[in-house]
C-alpha cells in the first residue's frame, strides 16, 4: 500500500481512538457503562449495532460462502425478507424483551425462570461466546497481513517476532481500551461514527468496481461457466452444492427467526433503547441500512470471483494465486527465511507436498479465507486500496470492543452477581466489569494465535454458537410469550442443546487426526458406521448428503445446530407441560400492571383494547400501535412495502412461479436479474442511506448526549433481581403497593 492508503488508514482509526477515550465522562453508573443509560435513540442502534454485527470476520465469512455457492444461494434466501421484516416491525421478543428491563438475557432468565438457571445460562454463554470469539483477532489480523502484503513474522533484535502477535495486540488493545474506559456509551458512539463514515466509502468501493469490470462482458462469462449441478447463478441448477446449499439457506431462515436477539455477542444493544418503541423502530431501520451492507460485501467477491476466473485477468491472477499459495505456506509451515527465493510452482508444490494431513487441511481453510482479500489488493486503485483497508479495520474494532463487552459483562452480571450477598459498589462492580474485559481479550488473543481452523468461518460459528443458540431459542421465546413454560423445561432444553452440541463441536474438530483413524483401526467398525450414516442420509439426499470420509465429519456445523435446536424445543415443551403447576404473571415482569411503573404506556395498553378490526390488523402483522407518530407510520408502510411487495412477491415469487410452471430462465436471463438487483438498486439504496443515516444518526447522538447529561441515576439499577423483579423496580412496587393499601 502508498503512503496515501496508509493515511487513510492510521487518521480515521486516531479519530474513533480519542472520541472513544472521551466518551469517559458520560460514565457515571452502571446503567451507562452496561447498557448505555438505556438513552440510545432509533437511528444510533441501528448503525452502531449493524457496524458490530457485520465484523471482518462475517465479511471473509461472505467471500468463502461466494465461492462456494455464487448467487443462486441468495435468490433462496430470500424467502427470510419478509419473515425478518415482520419480526422487526411487530417488535417480535426485542419489543418484549426491553419492556423487561433486563440488562442481559440471564438477568431475564432470572426474572422468568430461576437463580440458578441464570447461573447456569451464564456459563454457557460465556463458554460459548468465548470461544467463537476466539477466532476472531486471527482471522482480523490474517486479512490485515495478507490485504498489505506484512511479513508473516520479523526479526527484531535478533528474536523473531510473530506479525499476528502485534496485530492482534494492537487491535485488541484498541477495543480494550474503548470497552475499559467508556463502556456501552464509548463502544455506541465511536460506531455509529464509524457507521456514518463507512457508508460513503462503501460507495466509493462499489463505484471502483463498477468502472472496473464490465458485467456483461467479464462477469456473466464467468458465472456462468460453472458444471452441472453447481450453478452460481440458475438457484434450480445448484443441487449438488454440499455445505452452502437449500438446506444450509432453511436452517438460517428457520435459526433467524427461533434465535432472534439470541447471540449474546451484542446483547448490550438489546437493552440500550431510550424506550421499547425506540428499540423496535432501530430494528424497523436495520431493514435498510443491512441490506445495502450485505449487498456490499456481494460485490466484492463478485467482482475477485471475476478477476481470478476470468481469461481477461489471467496474467495478473496467475501471480495473485502464486502470492497467495506462498503466502499461505509461509503462513502455517514457516521452514526458513524465503523472502529472497521467487515463488515458483515448482517450489510451492514441493512445499504443499510437505504437509501432513492436518496442515494440508488448514492450508486449504486459510487459502479458501484469504483468496478474495489478495485478490481485492490487486484491484483497487492507490487510494481506495487504504479506503477499503480502513473500512475493514472499523469493522474489527467495532465488533471486538462490542464482544469484549458483551462476554465480559455476562461473566461478572450473571456468573458473579447472582451469588453477591451484599450490593456491589459501584466502584469495585466496575472494577470486576473491566477485568473481566481484560480476561475475554487475553484469552482471544491466546487462542488466535495457537488455533489451527479446519472448518469453514460459518460452520465453525454454527459449531460454537450451538452450544448455547441450540436451547436458547425456545427458552426466550416461551419466556416472553408463553405463561406456560417452567424453569424444568429450560434447565432440560439447554442441558440437551449443549451436550449435543459439545459432542458436534468435538467430532467437527478431531474428526480428521483423531476420531477416523481410530475407527479405521477396525474396518469392519468403519464400514458399518459407513452404511449407517449413509442410510440416514440417503432419503434427503442430495441436499443432505452424508458420507464417512478421512477428511471431515459427515455432518457440517449447519446440520449439527439443526438438530440441536429440534432436540431442545421437544424438550422444553414436554417438560413443561409436566411440570407447569401455575401460568407465570407475565403483565408484573413486562411492567405492565398499574402496580408498576405508571406511564401513559399502561393507558396505551387499555386503549388498544378498544381498537378497531382495521386497526388490530395493522398492529398484528405491520406493527402499527398508538406509540406510532406520522412519520414512523410511513417508515414502517415504507419498510413493509419494500420487503413484502418488492424483495419477496417481485424479485422471489414471481421468478419462482414462471420457472416452476412457464419454463426455465436461461443463465443471462438470470444474469440480468442479479445486475438489476445487486448493481442498480444497491447503488441506489446506497446513495440514499449515505445520506439519509448521516442526518439521522448525527440528530439521534446529540439527543443521546442530552440524556445523558440530564438522566436520574439509580445505584440499584445494577442487574440483581429480587423475587422476580429487577432490584430498582422493587422499591417502586413496593411504595406503589404501600399507596394502594393506604
Amino acid at each position: 500500500m502508498s503512503v496515501i492508503d496508509w493515511l487513510l488508514v492510521i487518521l480515521p482509526l486516531f479519530i474513533i481512538t480519542y472520541v472513544g477515550i472521551r466518551m469517559r465522562r458520560y460514565v457515571c453508573d452502571l446503567s451507562d457503562f452496561l447498557v448505555g443509560g438505556r438513552t440510545a435513540g432509533r437511528y444510533v442502534l441501528a448503525v452502531s449495532n449493524g457496524q458490530a454485527m457485520y465484523g471482518l470476520i462475517s465479511l471473509v465469512a461472505m467471500f468463502e460462502m461466494f465461492y462456494q455457492s455464487g448467487f443462486a444461494i441468495g435468490f433462496w434466501n430470500t424467502i427470510s425478507v419478509p419473515i425478518w421484516m415482520l419480526a422487526a416491525l411487530t417488535g417480535f421478543i426485542s419489543y418484549r424483551f426491553r419492556e423487561t428491563r433486563a440488562m442481559t438475557l440471564s438477568q431475564f432468565f432470572e426474572m422468568r425462570y430461576s437463580r440458578k438457571f441464570r447461573f447456569f445460562t451464564g456459563v454457557l454463554q460465556a463458554v460459548s461466546g468465548v470461544v467463537n470469539y476466539g477466532l476472531f483477532p486471527a482471522v482480523g489480523a490474517r486479512f490485515l497481513i495478507y490485504y498489505t502484503n506484512l511479513p508473516v513474522s520479523f526479526e527484531f533484535a535478533g528474536i523473531t517476532i510473530s506479525t499476528y502477535a502485534i496485530l492482534m495486540f494492537l487491535f485488541l488493545g484498541i477495543a480494550l481500551l474503548i470497552a475499559t474506559i467508556g463502556g456501552q456509551v464509548a463502544i455506541i458512539v465511536t460506531n455509529s461514527i464509524q457507521g456514518i463514515l463507512t457508508y460513503p466509502m462503501f460507495l466509493i468501493i462499489i463505484l471502483t468496481i463498477i468502472c472496473t469490470f464490465s458485467w456483461w462482458d467479464q462477469i456473466s462469462p464467468v458465472l456462468i461457466d460453472r458444471p452441472e449441478g453447481q450453478s452460481f447463478l440458475n438457484p434450480f441448477d445448484n443441487y449438488k452444492l454440499r455445505d452452502f446449499n437449500l438446506f444450509y439457506v432453511f436452517v438460517g431462515i428457520f435459526m433467524t427467526i427461533y434465535n432472534l436477539k439470541s447471540w449474546s455477542g451484542t446483547q448490550a444493544y438489546n437493552a440500550s433503547g431510550f424506550s421499547p418503541h425506540e428499540q423496535k423502530m432501530s430494528n424497523i431501520l436495520s431493514t435498510w441500512s443491512s441490506y445495502f451492507v450485505v449487498l456490499m460485501y456481494l460485490l466484492i467477491a463478485m467482482a475477485a470471483f471475476t478477476y481470478m476466473n476470468n481469461s481477461d485477468f489471467k496474467a495478473q491472477s496467475t501471480s495473485t494465486e502464486r502470492k497467495l499459495q506462498w503466502k499461505t505456506l509461509d503462513d502455517i509451515a514457516p521452514e526458513q527465511k524465503y523472502s529472497s527465493v521467487k515463488a515458483t510452482d515448482n517450489l510451492i508444490e514441493e512445499r504443499k507436498n510437505q504437509l501432513d494431513e492436518k496442515q494440508k487441511l488448514i492450508f486449504k481453510t486459510i487459502s479458501s479465507q484469504m483468496r478474495v482479500p489478495v485478490a481485492i489488493r490487486d484491484i483497487l486503485p492507490i487510494g481506495v486500496t487504504g479506503i477499503f483497508c480502513a473500512v475493514m479495520i472499523f469493522l474489527m474494532t467495532s465488533t471486538d470492543a462490542s464482544y469484549i463487552h458483551s462476554w465480559g459483562s455476562i461473566i461478572v452480571q450473571d456468573m458473579i452477581l447472582p451469588f453477591q450477598k451484599k450490593q456491589l459498589s459501584t466502584g469495585r462492580h466496575l472494577l470486576y466489569l473491566r477485568l473481566a474485559f481484560c480476561g475475554v481479550a487475553i484469552y482471544a488473543f491466546v487462542f488466535s494465535l495457537f488455533f489451527g481452523q479446519v472448518t469453514y468461518i460459518l460452520m465453525f460459528f454454527a459449531l460454537t454458537g450451538s452450544i448455547w443458540l441450540g436451547g436458547a431459542g425456545v427458552v426466550i421465546i416461551g419466556g416472553l410469550y408463553w405463561k406456560r413454560g417452567t424453569a424444568a423445561g429450560a434447565w432440560a432444553s439447554m442441558i440437551v442443546g449443549g451436550i449435543l452440541a459439545v459432542i458436534g463441536f468435538i467430532c467437527t474438530q478431531y474428526w480428521a487426526n483423531l476420531i477416523y483413524p481410530a475407527l479405521a483401526k477396525n474396518p469392519d467398525v468403519l464400514s458399518n458406521v459407513s452404511k449407517v450414516v449413509e442410510a440416514i442420509s440417503q432419503p434427503f439426499e442430495p441436499i443432505i448428503l452424508w458420507r464417512v470420509t478421512p477428511e471431515k465429519f459427515p455432518m457440517n456445523g449447519q446440520e449439527v445446530l439443526f438438530l440441536t435446536t429440534l432436540s431442545s424445543i421437544l424438550v422444553y415443551v414436554t417438560a413443561s407441560l409436566i411440570t407447569c403447576k401455575e401460568p407465570f404473571d407475565m403483565d408484573k415482569m413486562l411492567h405492565r400492571t398499574p402496580r408498576d411503573r405508571k406511564d401513559k404506556k399502561t393507558k396505551e395498553i387499555l386503549a388498544e383494547k378498544r381498537m378497531s378490526f382495521a386497526q388490530k390488523f395493522t398492529k398484528s402483522f405491520i406493527g402499527i400501535d398508538s406509540q406510532y407518530t406520522k412519520g414512523d407510520r410511513a417508515m414502517a408502510w415504507s419498510v413493509f412495502i419494500f420487503s413484502f411487495i418488492y424483495s419477496f412477491v417481485i424479485l422471489f415469487l414471481i421468478p419462482l412461479l414462471w420457472n416452476l410452471f412457464i419454463f426455465r430462465w436461461p443463465d443471462m436471463w438470470w444474469s440480468t436479474y442479479y445486475f438489476i438487483i445487486y448493481i442498480v438498486v444497491a447503488l441506489l439504496i446506497g446513495v440514499v442511506s449515505c445520506f439519509w443515516f448521516f442526518i439521522g444518526t448525527t440528530v439521534d447522538l446529540k439527543k443521546m448526549f442530552r440524556r445523558l447529561a440530564s438522566r436520574q441515576r439509580n445505584e440499584k439499577d445494577d442487574g440483581r433481581v429480587i423475587g422476580h423483579l429487577n432490584a430498582d423496580d422493587v422499591e417502586v412496587a413496593e411504595s406503589v403497593e404501600d399507596n394502594e393499601n393506604k
